[in-house]
């Protein structure tokens, strides 16, 4: 195997690494957003009963 081979090989790695890990970021960006929608809810949803009392 050349230089030229390894080098190419190098950057395909980092290319599925980066590829990879902002996946994943995204995946838990998502989930966050998840969460945060359902403590707003529940906090509307508290806030409703006191209203309704």
């Amino acid at each position: 195997m050349g230089m030229k081979d390894q080098f190419q090989d190098k950057s395909e790695q980092w290319q599925q690494q980066a590829k990879e890990k902002a996946e994943q970021a995204r995946q838990r960006g998502q989930q966050r957003d998840e969460e945060t929608e359902r403590s707003q809810q529940e906090e509307q949803d508290r806030l409703d009963q006191d209203y309704d009392m």
